[in-house]
């Protein structure tokens, strides 16, 4: 029998055409499949849309190969594809899927000669039809032909159960358009768009017009020829195409499935307080500091925040920017607990130490400094008040997990205001008499953000319960936010002047998880914060307010941006810190000090000096 090519593309749609809202990576094409360890299978359980092989006719069989002579007897349709397909069919059930929602398509490309292809796919097909006949199963496998398909006019001369692929530039009469299973067509007759950035503006109103012409006939659409790499699988489906080609199976799966945490869309902006700029680089006099910390928070997270605000952020309004390096003594890498340490006592130390050296050695950490000036502190968290960024500044331990110590060693610190969750590390503490050792130096015990609103001016131990340090997305609301202005208001009154240290703790949290959602409203929440420091500032004039981080968290990069809807997408490249350098933003007299490039123990060192003391 003559020899005929053609290639075999099973799309394992677990989507129904039209649900666009539900879009996930079953819209994917794993192009040239046969190449995977597992044909079929590799796909079939990344999930993908699409699975493509090349298949020749050979002395009557149906064999797998991408050119005729890698043909291999051992390697036919039926056994690499078909019999497969049947399995999971029977396994779930009747249908494709154990989920009963999702669908299965199987699209065939023939190279030439459709008859005799024709006759033994049909013959190929005849033992299962129960699977791949929608008139015996509703949720039945799609056949779909491509490439060398009959004449339209000929459609009717075949079963009712195969159909075929269309182009965009075809006539169909409306029986015609019943047997079109799908529009497709090469992008590059269209567009020289690399797969890079975007086509051009005529070039992507032409393609998106393909799509919208074949959705107008309730038929799906695939462009064939693109590129493979996240940016094109992004551009293709703002497009609007429904199958995507890969050959990336898995990479493709991850890039779709886990778009809840991967994008987000801001439902409600808010609008950035507008600086007076009036003492902002003035060489006035500083009498306040406030350090914000935004903790694992980087450019992209800023960036992120920034489109995810309609364009809009506190932190781009500042201009005196500088860039810290933050590596710790025993790695390039480092932890909240050696960033912060760096930070509150002018040096490195290992990670997960606190406020002591590189060889366990207690550090003088920026509190006990200021309090021999009359400087009075005051530290926030938006998370455990024990965890390393706020610890930092009031305790002393070799080891960042030891909870309970970091929490006794308040006793001995000059810290005026502690404001953070994790109370049992207190009142449950294995020092039974701390809680009252802490009341007898005079801390006042609130456990609530309304009893703090109402607290008399003096020392203030502020446990709140843990769900109200929960995460933004969770209900969290303005507790940064509120805990700042009463820290403020209470250290007012000091005429030496005030030295406050607020975290966003939990920027650091969505990056670990590498949930985009996560990271951008815990950011907004501090970048809110921001204003309101910077609000203060102008209010005060001798106060300087510096924003910063201790790391960057998740190796964020940002795929898709739309700061005209508030939209963003991205990608994380680990769960853990990077060592790329952040930027240190600086307001109010004394703003210019901190420009440049410089290690993170210069935070410190620059404080200091603002304020005009010495160690």
């Amino acid at each position: 029998m003559k020899h005929i090519a053609l290639i075999a593309c099973l799309t394992l749609s677990l989507s129904a055409f039209g649900q666009q809202a539900k879009r996930t990576a079953n819209i994917g094409h794993s192009h040239n499949d046969y190449n995977q360890h597992f044909p079929f299978y590799q796909a079939y359980y990344a999930g993908l849309g699409s699975v493509e092989a090349d298949v020749f006719l050979k002395n009557g069989k149906l064999l797998v190969a991408h050119n005729e002579e890698d043909t291999d007897p051992t390697k036919e349709l039926v056994t690499l594809y078909l019999e497969p397909i049947v399995k999971a069919f029977k396994k779930n059930g009747g249908h494709p899927y154990a989920d009963t929602t999702q669908h299965l398509q199987l699209l065939i490309d023939i190279k030439a000669g459709h008859q005799a292809v024709l006759t033994e796919l049909i013959a190929e097909l005849k033992p299962y039809l129960d699977v791949f006949d929608p008139q015996r199963n509703k949720n039945a496998v799609k056949i779909l032909i491509s490439g060398d398909v009959p004449p339209a006019t000929n459609f009717k001369d075949y079963p009712d159960y195969i159909f075929f692929d269309g182009r965009p530039a075809r006539n169909y009469t409306p029986d015609q358009l019943n047997r079109i299973g799908m529009i497709s067509d090469d992008l590059g007759s269209y567009s020289k768009w690399n797969g890079k950035g975007t086509p051009t503006p005529a070039d992507k109103e032409k393609l998106m017009d393909l799509v919208k012409q074949a959705h107008l006939v309730n038929k799906p659409f695939r462009f064939w020829g693109t590129k493979d790499n996240p940016n094109s699988w992004k551009e293709l489906e703002l497009m609007g195409a429904d199958w995507i080609g890969t050959d990336h199976p898995e990479k493709l799966n991850e890039f779709y499935s886990r778009r809840d945490k991967l994008e987000y869309t801001n439902p409600k902006p808010y609008q950035p307080y507008q600086p007076s700029y009036k003492s902002d680089g003035s060489q006035g006099k500083v009498k306040n500091v406030i350090l914000l910390i935004g903790d694992g928070m980087g450019l992209a997270q800023i960036q992120a925040g920034l489109s995810a605000n309609f364009g809009k952020s506190n932190l781009i309004q500042l201009k005196h920017i500088g860039f810290s390096r933050t590596e710790a003594v025993n790695s390039d890498f480092t932890d909240s607990a050696a960033g912060a340490t760096a930070m509150a006592t002018g040096q490195k130390t290992n990670n997960r130490y606190i406020s002591v050296d590189a060889n366990g050695k207690r550090l003088q950490a920026l509190p006990d400094v200021l309090a021999t000036f009359g400087i009075k502190t005051g530290i926030i968290s938006s998370g455990d008040i024990t965890d390393a960024t706020p610890a930092a500044f009031y305790a002393h331990q070799p080891e960042r997990a030891l909870s309970q110590e970091i929490a006794a060693d308040l006793e001995n610190s000059n810290v005026d205001i502690l404001v953070g969750s994790n109370r049992k590390s207190f009142t449950e503490n294995k020092d039974k008499a701390l809680m009252q050792k802490l009341q007898q130096k005079g801390y006042h015990l609130s456990k609530s953000l309304e009893e703090f609103k109402t607290a008399k001016p003096g020392k203030q131990l502020v446990l709140l319960d843990d769900s109200a340090t929960r995460r933004v997305l969770d209900g969290r609301k303005d507790m940064l936010q509120t805990s700042l202005a009463r820290t403020i208001a209470l250290l007012s009154a000091n005429k030496p002047g005030f030295f406050i240290m607020a975290e966003g703790a939990q920027i650091d949290h969505g990056g670990h998880a590498n949930d985009l959602p996560f990271a951008i409203t815990e950011q907004h929440d501090f970048d809110k914060m921001v204003g309101d420091a910077l609000r203060f500032a102008d209010k005060d004039g001798e106060t300087l307010v510096i924003v910063t981080a201790d790391h960057e968290t998740g190796g964020l990069s940002l795929l898709d941006a739309n700061y005209r809807k508030g939209s963003v997408r991205g990608n994380f490249s680990t769960d853990d810190h990077t060592n790329i350098m952040v930027p240190v933003f600086a307001y109010g007299p004394g703003a210019q000090n901190f420009m440049g490039v410089y290690p993170n123990t210069e935070i410190y060192t620059r404080i200091l000096r603002a304020l005009r003391v010495k160690k």
